[in-house]
This record gives C-alpha cells, structure tokens and sequence, in this order.
C-alpha cells in the first residue's frame, strides 16, 4: 500500500501519541526502567521508518513523462509501476517508482526515483551496511549478525554479511590511493618499515572436502590448511639514544622505557597471494610494494633515516633489498632474545638464574656489538659440553640464526644513533590485524574472503573507516547515476 507524505506524518503522530500513553502507564503502574527503556526503543524504530516513508513519499514516484532521452535513445516508462525492497535501519520498507526501458520486458535502464533518493545497489542501506560491517572486521559474521539483530531486530544472513564484507572491500586499494601522507611537522625523525608473516587458515577446496571426508585424520593430517598474510607497516618515530646497559636493564625488568619516543602515524597493511587483472603476485611482494609507496610519499626527498626492522626470515631481506634499497636493515632484538634463551637450556635449568645469568651475559655482548664473540662462545661451549641429541640441534639453530643475520645485529651503532631495535609493531599489526579477527576457532577463508576482510580491518586500524565509507557511498553513487564523485 502506497501512503502520501499527509498520512505517513498522521501515523507518526499517531504513533507518538502512543508511545507518551505508554511512558505515562509506566510511570503509574511503577515499571521498571529497563522494560521501560527497551519499549520505547522499539517503538522509535517503528515511528523512524513511519517518518522515512514519509520522505520517500514526498519524492515522488520518479515519473518523467512517456518517454524519456538516455545514451541518444528514447527509454519509454513501462506501464506498471516496479517495487524495490529497501532495508533501512528502521526496518524494511518497499518502493513503489515508475521505471524505463527500451520496451516492455526488458530490462529496466532508469529508476528516476533511485537517483533522487541516491539509493544503493542493493537492498540494504549505506546506514545499515556500514554499522554490520563495523561489527564484522571486530568479530565473527556470526556474533556480527547476531549483535546487530539484538539491537534492531532485523539482520541479514551470515552469508549476506560475508558477500557485503567482499563488495564493500571492492573498492578499498582504490581508497588508499587518495590519502594523502601525514603532515610533515607530526613526523618523527627516522621512518620505520617493519613486516612479518602470519597464517591464514584455508578452506579446502570442495573436490578436497569429498575427497578426504574419511571421518578421522590420517597420522599427521591437518584439519586445515594456512596460507600467509604478508603484514607490512611503516611509521615515523624520535631517535631515542640508549646504552647496552639501559636495554638490558629494561629487558630484566620486562618493562619499557617512561621517555621512550612513540610512534607516529602508523600505517599497516596486510596482503594475500592472489591474482589480479590476470597477474600473479605473492603477498610478500605486495606488501612490500605498499610500503615502499609509504616511505616515499612520507620522504620523497630522503631527508629521513629509513630503518628496516624485521625478523631472520630470509625471503623478508630478500624482497627489502629488492624494495627498500636504502634503509639500515635490523634484525628485531626480541627474535634474537628468543635465541639466546634457546641457548641458556642447552646447559642450565628453565627459569633458573643461571639461566638468566647467562642470557643477560650475552645480551649485553651483543647490545656493545660483540656478535662474533657470541657466536664464538657458544660455539665453544657445545663442544666443551660434547653436547648431542636434540641440545645440540637447538644450539646449532641460535648459531646459524646469529651468522645468518650478523649483517644486522651492530646494536652498538644502532643504540648510538638513536634507532629502534624492536619489532613490537610488526608483531601487533600480525595480532591485531590478522590473528585476532581471522583465526578464531573453527574459521576458513578463501584468498578472496581473507583479502577482503584484512582490507576493511586494515581501513579501520588505520583511523580511515570514516573517510572510507563516505568514499566508497561516492564512488557507487557515480557508477549508478552518473554523478560526479566527490
């Protein structure tokens, strides 16, 4: 049934009216709040789609006249009118607009009224897909949805939120290409490139699923399979000159620093291997591209100290090199930590101060630039200690790690100058980008599925949902109705 503008605000009218009979029973009959407050709430869902449909009828049905010019062709109105099914915040609501064609049966070209209105493409509104997909890139489709229906009563389907989360990342490479970079007077004195890997688990393809549907795993089968998401990062940040007792101190006491610089306009990106327009490329690739785009917007004249800081994984220094020619490569002191604690087992006790004694021994060794003479020691010790098994195999693994990376293990010269020499926003961009959100239990992506929800987590990471979300409302309203995009 089709309202006018007049009887949709009568209704409204109607509706409040009810609404101060019912607070004004409550308070009589000595109600509690709560019941109260959800009530009322309720009941305002329904006057706002009441006074939303008076919009809509105010805008008219979108009828032009018989006929209608469009690309040098006469469009002409079909003879009924069509109904389009929209989901607002305050609930569903049906379209009824006249709309043009070449002829009658085919396809409809024009909606007169969904320009004016400036509809979407789909059912549901900018409003509605916005508010879902923020609670999508925190949480599960499912605790999305059902989060959503709790508060307004009406949801999508799981599946419907995941195809919402595909196209609305549909246009998020694009959105990053129009910001600009940080201010230069907000930018600390050295520009930090950071990346690090971390798995993904897969669904299987369905052929794989039929094929291996035997009920119970295979010794050492997996339930999944993991693909990585390549993180990368760049942020600026203040030198912050330290001395290899400060670090070794501040390591002890598992505490950092009260003066230690922060950094600034951290930016993180997060990239599967996938192809696109018909060309393959590995996320380690492309992550590294975006980082390499970062650091030159963000010191296009190389006025900047660049660091590289990463772990020991090869293939990570391999694209640097390729990507990042310029920047002072380190290698992050708490993988090299971890390694030194691997080697303390070897001859003492878990957690005993000997053990500590001899991580901190050699920390410091490290920290004032005595990498060999680590290398060195260890060395000897293994074979004072003729030791065998599985203790020699970890101890060779903390050498080979020190000789492999030993090109960017000079702390000494590091501390002296002010750079950083920890990880820690590559490890947290992998948590809080990829592990929190992706790898929750029983969760399986396709590349497409992971790609779009690490874009949008990404966005909104970043501070950017806001400014990505009025784009990309922009940009679908320029495809539909020809409109120039702001």
């Amino acid at each position: 049934m089709i309202i006018s503008q007049e009887q949709a605000f009568l209704k409204a009218q109607e509706q409040l009216g009810k609404i101060c009979d019912f607070v004004e029973r409550a308070a009589e009959d000595g109600q509690r709040m709560d019941v109260v407050e959800r009530e009322l709430f309720s009941r305002l869902l329904a006057v706002g789609l009441t006074l939303l449909k008076a919009f809509v009828a105010a805008q008219g049905d979108g009828d032009c006249g018989a006929e209608l010019p469009f690309d040098n062709h006469l469009l002409r109105r079909l003879q009924d009118p069509h109904a389009r099914r929209y989901l607002s915040i305050f609930g569903e609501m049906l379209i009824q607009r006249r709309v043009y064609a070449r002829r009658e049966g085919q396809k409809v070209e024009q909606a007169p009224l969904d320009a004016r209105l400036g509809l979407p493409a789909g059912d549901f509104s900018y409003v509605l897909e916005d508010w879902l997909q923020r609670l999508c890139v925190k949480e599960s489709f499912s605790e999305a949805v059902s989060g959503l229906r709790m508060v307004l009563n009406l949801a999508p389907s799981e599946r419907a939120a995941e195809q919402m989360n595909q196209r609305v990342a549909a246009d998020a490479e694009a959105f990053q290409l129009t910001k600009a970079p940080p201010p230069g007077q907000e930018e600390g004195e050295i520009l930090v490139a950071t990346a690090d890997g971390k798995g993904v688990p897969m669904r299987r393809p369905l052929e794989e699923r039929v094929r291996n549907s035997h009920p119970r795993r295979g010794k050492g089968e997996k339930a999944n399979k993991k693909q990585m998401a390549y993180v990368g990062a760049v942020y600026s940040i203040d030198r912050f000159r330290r001395t290899a007792d400060d670090v070794v101190d501040e390591v002890r006491r598992k505490q950092r620093a009260e003066d230690r610089p922060k950094p600034q306009h951290k930016q993180v990106w997060a990239e599967m291997t996938r192809t696109l327009e018909g060309e393959g490329g590995t996320g380690r690739e492309r992550a590294f591209i975006e980082m390499a785009i970062a650091c030159r917007e963000r010191d296009p004249k190389h006025r900047k100290t660049l660091v590289c800081l990463m772990d020991g994984e090869k293939p990570l220094w391999d694209m640097a090199r390729e990507w990042l020619p310029r920047a002072v490569g380190i290698l992050d002191l708490f993988h090299v930590l971890e390694r030194l604690w691997q080697a303390a087992y070897c001859f003492h006790a878990e957690r005993s101060p000997e053990a500590d004694a001899f991580v901190s021994h050699r920390l410091r060794m490290l920290l004032e630039g005595k990498v060999g003479y680590v290398i060195g020691g260890l060395r000897r010790l293994r074979d004072e200690h003729n030791l065998s098994g599985e203790k020699r195999t970890r101890l060779n693994s903390a050498i080979t790690y020190y000789e492999n990376n030993r090109q960017h293990m000079q702390y000494d010269e590091y501390l002296a100058a002010g750079y950083p020499i920890g990880s820690g926003v590559a490890e947290g961009a992998c948590r809080h980008l990829v592990k929190d959100r992706l790898e929750c239990t029983g969760m399986r992506w396709t590349v497409e599925g992971a790609q779009a929800m690490l874009h949008l987590r990404a966005i909104y990471l970043n501070g950017y949902w806001e400014d990505f979300t009025n784009y990309r409302i922009e940009t679908e309203q320029a495809r539909l109705y020809r409109r120039s995009a702001a």
